[in-house]
């Protein structure tokens, strides 16, 4: 229509993304809270022995407080939905920052591991899961161009923190104990509501301002020049408020959208990351005692995770940028396959290694292979569910990998101490990750290319699923097809009542003969723009 309609082509957020300006700090407060929600787990672990040293207990009990703190994490993730549903991203996350920086200091007055599981576990990690989801829907309706990219460098805040957190829990160890560590801990665990503060949403009166525009624009350049232009676009304007006033009261009582389910891709997307998910994490997790069980020294086999987490850093982002090109953007669930694909060949080639200089070998290209899986994962699931439901989305989503993670790597552990070999499950971890590849990649291309490639139906207006943009516009643009069908023969029979009768009611004849005649009164209005008496049922319904 020679002007960019700020919701057509789906976009996925309410408001046109601006992909810059104060989404590179929204970007930054999600680059922190994926750090602090990923690498945060893990860092506690420094810890442990201290720990156990103190309440008496085993290794097995103080790593459950990283197990809760992910359990928390994954599965409250449909809570988490609600809540954003219902009171917006801001006040979730700053309440979330408050519970996650408040469990790691009461937990730093704890007499028991019991009192540890509740405050450090429970407490810190529903704070971060009501921090790390709101951050990703936030920064899908700052970002669309440029979203891959966005997503990219959000997601390298995982390895950079793990990174940091561990020498800095170190450090805090040796000087303050394990109860000045986590007091100081939770201080820097504030930050999430800074983070929190920042996540502004986007103006909706831009949105209105928008709109508004848009349905005068269209009406001015669809509906003919002339007085009947003004009462076109009242009409426009009055139908577009009666669709709204309608709409209003249905999306407000939606606290978790389960239509998701009906989309294949949704469906596609959820059962390949179950299965990725039972395999991810296990060589991460198994790595260093595989590397001590064949001779490796302790600090040399620490630094293979070190290895890992620095490739991880510059593979995230440089994903992104791959993603965010104009030719693979389209395609980018099948650059996440790939990414899959790599990471569980990875796994089934390293099983075989055995010395220091193979495992160093190995983790170059699981790191990369892991980072291009981390930074892609919510892009697609962004691109297949948009923004709008993606709140909803993701916490379903969180909620199924919950189970994935507590059945895969405890899984993996039972076997290695039953069968006292790691060959097995890095292969077993490698076949679950190469399987999600292959069901990601043939699904994608079986069921959802064929549904794009079947064409809609002709003018037929949409069933509640696409925006009340949209809808107007397909309904003007039918009156304009007919006006333009039916423009001609509407001259031809004015020209022929001056130069001969039998000319125009022959044009007569083919009017009536198309959709009857119009009525008398208003013969002459819809003259104008060439209508029918089906066009008057039409604009009736619009």
């Amino acid at each position: 229509m020679g002007r960019a309609d700020p919701e057509e082509g789906q976009l996925p957020a309410p408001v046109k993304p601006p992909d810059g300006g104060w989404g590179w700090i929204v970007l930054f407060g999600c680059f922190v809270i994926t750090g602090f929600s990923y690498a945060f787990p893990k860092a506690v672990s420094v810890y442990f022995k201290e720990l156990m040293k103190d309440f008496h207990v085993g290794y097995s009990d103080t790593a459950w407080i990283s197990s809760i703190m992910l359990a928390m994490l994954y599965g409250t993730g449909p809570v988490c939905s609600i809540m954003v549903n219902q009171f917006g991203c801001r006040p979730v996350m700053l309440i979330g920052g408050l519970l996650a920086s408040s469990g790691m200091i009461l937990a730093s007055f704890t007499t028991n591991i019991i009192e540890l599981y509740l405050t450090a576990g429970v407490l810190t990690g529903l704070g971060m899961a009501l921090n790390f989801q709101p951050s990703l829907i936030m920064l899908g309706t700052y970002f669309d161009k440029r979203r891959p990219l966005a997503n990219g460098l959000a997601a390298a805040g995982s390895p950079v923190f793990l990174s940091s957190l561990s020498p800095l829990g170190q450090v805090l160890l040796e000087k303050f104990g394990w109860r000045g560590g986590f007091l100081i801990m939770g201080g820097l665990l504030l930050n999430c509501c800074t983070c929190g503060a920042v996540m502004r949403p986007l103006d909706m009166g831009m949105k209105r301002k928008m709109e508004k525009t848009q349905d005068k624009y269209e009406a001015k350049e669809m509906l003919p020049i002339g007085g009947k232009s003004e009462e076109g676009i009242s009409t426009t304007d009055g139908t577009k408020k009666a669709k709204k006033a309608k709409k209003k009261p249905k999306k407000g009582k939606k606290l978790l959208d389960f239509s998701i389910f009906s989309n294949r891709g949704f469906i596609i997307y959820t059962i390949s990351k179950f299965i990725l998910v039972l395999g991810l994490f296990v060589p991460p997790i198994l790595l260093v005692n595989y590397a001590k069980d064949t001779g490796v020294p302790d600090t040399e086999a620490a630094f293979l995770l070190s290895i890992i987490g620095f490739i991880d850093i510059f593979a995230r982002p440089a994903c992104g940028m791959v993603a965010g090109l104009k030719w693979v953007r389209p395609h980018v669930a099948y650059l996440f396959s790939f990414a899959m694909l790599f990471n569980g060949l990875t796994d089934i080639c390293s099983a075989r290694a055995s010395n220091y200089t193979g495992l160093v070998i190995f983790c170059v290209f699981f790191g990369i292979s892991y980072g291009m899986v981390g930074a892609l994962q919510f892009e697609v699931l962004m691109a297949i569910v948009g923004s709008q439901k993606f709140s909803s989305a993701i916490g379903l989503v969180l909620l199924i990998e919950a189970f994935a993670v507590l059945i895969g790597p405890p899984s993996a552990g039972r076997l290695v101490d039953a069968l006292k070999n790691y060959e097995v499950i890095f292969y077993l971890a490698g076949s679950e990750v190469v399987l999600s590849a292959v069901f990601l990649a043939m699904a994608t291309y079986c069921c959802l290319n064929r549904e794009k490639k079947t064409p809609p139906p002709e003018k037929t207006p949409s069933a509640g699923g696409g925006s009340d943009t949209e809808e107007a516009e397909s309904d003007v643009q039918e009156g304009e097809e007919h006006s333009s069908d039916n423009h001609q023969p509407a001259r031809s029979t004015d020209n022929a009542v001056v130069a001969a009768s039998e000319e125009a009611n022959h044009v007569e004849d083919e009017q009536s003969g198309e959709g009857g005649r119009c009525p008398e009164g208003d013969r002459e209005v819809l003259a104008q723009a060439g209508c029918n008496a089906d066009q008057t049922v039409e604009r009736d319904s619009f």
